[in-house]
């Protein structure tokens, strides 16, 4: 049900920083919310963070933060979100949409239609943006646009609220693709932690006195080893498995290459290359 041409009444957003900021940011923009709610450990956090204009109101105190909200949007660490889940359950009205921005889904989802009220309605989300910055003072409210969101409903996701958050995407000029669960946790360690992890490796074997020399090519190449060491780390252990299998993956083509080097093989290591190549240009291209 629209409401007074607004999308949703009352939004609350947990975790205000540089994702969480820019979606309250994108919310007013598009004229979607009627209030925005902003929750943080931080009051430091959320004075910034009306300061910018991309909140309404912020509270320390979930109770009070998720307190009548149609939607509810946990923007936080995957690990925290998991905890966040139960914690907030109590205190949803009947109706409640709850949806979330992690990039790693099956344990959430799990977690969220085990603790939640049958009365709330979980929806999984993983817009395909962000920053290696972090902090709710590089917030944009442009970050969404002309960008992917992966939304991962399953069997018991309620056909409604699957609705209204696609179109909420969809308003902020985000195109949506639904995966299982379990798919997108398979795909995103690929395409998403694999290149996280290999930036920070590279950063890991760089001896230190050989930085000073580094140029675009180094920065661009490891830009993302800048990213939440905290975030990472809770990835790396709710996606764990399927991480193990892209890294896998990538040490055996390291080898391929290692062999070529060493083997002298010219054809070889140019045929890779090449083949490389026309992958990342295809890339450039979607």
């Amino acid at each position: 049900m629209i409401l007074n041409n607004w999308s949703f009444r009352k939004v609350t957003i947990i975790g205000v920083g540089l994702m969480g900021g820019s979606l309250g940011l994108a919310l007013k923009k598009h004229q979607l919310a009627r209030e925005i709610v902003g929750l943080s450990q931080k009051q430091s956090t959320l004075v910034n963070a009306m300061k910018m204009k991309a909140i309404d109101i912020g509270f320390t105190d979930v109770r009070k933060a998720v307190n009548n909200a149609d939607l509810v949007i946990l923007s936080t660490p995957v690990e925290a979100i998991k905890k966040l889940l139960p914690a907030i359950a109590p205190h949803l009205k009947r109706g409640c949409i709850v949806t979330d921005m992690g990039s790693a889904k099956a344990d959430i989802v799990e977690e969220a239609e085990k603790v939640l009220p049958q009365s709330v309605f979980f929806v999984g989300s993983h817009p395909m943006v962000g920053s290696e910055k972090k902090g709710v003072d590089f917030a944009q409210e442009n970050l969404f646009e002309n960008s992917l969101c992966l939304m991962t409903p399953t069997p018991k996701t309620h056909a409604q609220a699957k609705d209204r958050v696609t179109a909420l995407w969809t308003k902020l000029g985000v195109r949506v693709k639904y995966l299982p669960p379990e798919e997108h946790d398979k795909i995103l360690a690929y395409v998403s932690h694999l290149p996280h992890l290999v930036a920070f490796a590279l950063m890991g074997t760089i001896p230190q006195e050989f930085l000073e020399f580094g140029a675009s090519g180094l920065r661009d190449t490891t830009r993302v080893a800048s990213s939440s060491p905290q975030m990472w780390h809770d990835i790396c252990f709710l996606n764990s498995k399927n991480i193990v299998n892209s890294l896998d993956e990538f040490v055996k083509s390291l080898s391929e290459l290692r062999k070529a080097i060493v083997d002298d093989d010219q054809n070889g290591l140019l045929t890779y290359f090449t083949k490389s190549k026309e992958k990342r240009d295809g890339l450039l291209q979607q």
